[in-house]
């Protein structure tokens, strides 16, 4: 009786087993027809649940040539849409998104920097020019006018000599000079006499030792004008036209030529305050080399006195300033002595960020360190170092009345920031710190892939003010063309997209 109930639940099993047979028999037969729509099935449920991970973004970014070739309008992956973003033309052109931004990365030299605060400081010694009179007198003509541009040799000021002792001391040159004339035709009388014995040879030498006393005596005299402040031409002058000095044309001085006196007799020809360069090159004969030397313009910064005034020997009558090259003076602390001095010794170059209003910052790449202070400043308990800043000529305006005006870009009492190199790093991605977005810890740039842009994330190791670098683990690779600027409005447009919230401070750090 209980073999046949065991018996009969044996056979049921068979029958189950044989008909699961049959169903997975057909259905292979017939997967041709439902196995398509099932798996498609299945897929769009995991991606409803499946959130998308870095990786799988890692994998759709960097996937080389079979995702280049990959047609945005034809998958319907709801993940690649969310970290791909297609712009019209004039949204590049709003977010600045210009050829000169869409370029292939490349590894570079990073030089890792820090920032110290600085200001823009005159050359000591040689930015500032002032224009004085050698000796006293009144003042008779005033050509300059304050703020104007001119040339070294530019006539400044005219004034009448005053000075007694100068008087003086030309009228005793000029007697001596009569003398010594004197003297050296009685001495070429006595030459021709004393051959036929008429005349002793001690009359002839008592007057050749005449003529070299009145020789010593005009010596001293000329030294004696050279202290007063006249130049050797203009003594040569007094010499050979017989007249005394009584008016002075000074004129602008040179920075570095030195070839010019910087006031002449009244005889002599000089420039007026104010002419153009064509004027200069046609009153101003070549050099014998056929070479022309470009004179810096000078700035007429003060005019100090007015016509009919009196003024003392060695009074200052304006003030010039060359503004061709100027100072950085930058103001590190205490603990960055140490990276100044380790850079100054590599001959590493500085570069200077100046802040303009409504503007991107200005960087001047590749200046010069020259040296730092012997001590610290006790006040603000800094080092000062200075780094030479060349000028430029950003405006000239010439006037109706033949004055000129001209603006240099950079001035003194300008601050910026210097950043200094500390540390070197070489093959590194290197990008704009605008080519990245961030996220909570997330950080994105944007590759460009046709018409669309994907959003790829990335290890950024370093930042500062101005650049990023990029680990170079496979997110990316040196080739890819990238957004180099517009990373935040791009990342604002995706999560539009996607209909999640704006974070208006998203990629921005305070």
């Amino acid at each position: 009786m209980s073999f046949r109930p065991s018996l009969l639940r044996l056979s049921a099993g068979w029958q189950w087993a044989i008909g699961l047979l049959v169903v997975v028999g057909i259905a292979g037969a017939l997967s041709k027809h439902w196995w398509p729509a099932t798996q498609a099935w299945v897929q769009a449920a995991i991606s409803r649940q499946k959130k998308p991970t870095l990786l799988d973004e890692h994998d759709h970014g960097s996937s080389g040539g079979e995702h280049d070739m990959h047609d945005h309008g034809d998958h319907g992956h709801e993940h690649d849409e969310a970290s791909s973003l297609e712009l019209s033309q004039q949204a590049l052109s709003n977010i600045g998104l210009t050829a000169d931004y869409l370029k292939p990365l490349q590894l570079e030299t990073f030089k890792r920097t820090i920032s110290v605060p600085a200001i823009v400081v005159e050359r000591p010694g040689r930015s500032r020019l002032e224009v004085s009179t050698p000796m006293a007198g009144v003042i008779t003509h005033v050509h300059a006018v304050r703020g104007e541009s001119v040339q070294p040799g530019s006539l400044l000021f005219e004034l009448r000599i005053t000075a007694d002792e100068l008087v003086s001391t030309q009228t005793e040159l000029l007697k001596t000079i009569g003398d010594l004339d004197v003297e050296q035709r009685e001495i070429a009388r006595l030459e021709i006499v004393t051959q036929s014995g008429a005349v002793s040879q001690k009359t002839l030498l008592e007057r050749q030792y005449a003529k070299d006393k009145l020789e010593v005596l005009l010596s001293a005299q000329k030294e004696a004008l050279r202290l007063q402040g006249v130049s050797e031409r203009q003594i040569n002058d007094i010499v050979q036209q017989r007249k005394l000095l009584r008016d002075l044309k000074i004129v602008a001085p040179s920075p570095d030529d030195h070839n010019h006196d910087d006031w002449h007799l009244s005889s002599i020809a000089v420039r007026p305050a104010s002419f153009s360069k064509e004027d200069h090159h046609a009153e101003k004969p070549e050099p014998a080399d056929g070479t022309r030397q470009e004179l810096t313009p000078l700035i007429l910064e003060e005019v100090l006195v007015h016509k009919g005034e009196t003024v003392a020997a060695g009074t200052t009558l304006g003030i010039t300033t060359d503004m061709s090259e100027l100072y950085i003076e930058g103001r590190a602390f205490e603990q960055d002595i140490d990276l100044i001095t380790a850079a100054a010794t590599q001959n590493w170059k500085v570069s200077a960020a100046f802040e303009r209003s409504g503007k991107q910052t200005e960087i001047v790449p590749d200046l010069e360190l020259l040296y730092s202070a012997s001590g610290i400043d006790l006040d603000s308990r800094t080092l000062r170092f200075y780094v030479r800043l060349p000028n430029q000529i950003v405006r000239s305006v010439p006037s109706p009345n033949g004055l000129k005006f001209v603006e240099w870009k950079y001035r003194p009492g300008q601050r910026l920031q210097l950043r200094v190199p500390v540390e070197e790093w070489s093959r590194q991605i290197v990008l704009p710190v605008e080519a990245i977005a961030q996220e909570g810890a997330e950080s994105f740039l944007f590759q460009q892939n046709g018409t669309h842009f994907d959003r790829i994330p990335v290890h950024v190791i370093y930042r500062d003010q101005s650049y990023v670098v990029i680990k170079n683990d496979g997110s990316i690779f040196p080739g890819d063309v990238v957004a180099w600027r517009g990373a935040h409005q791009m990342q604002m447009a995706l999560k539009n997209k996607s209909g999640g919230g704006v974070d208006p401070h998203a990629g921005h750090n305070h």
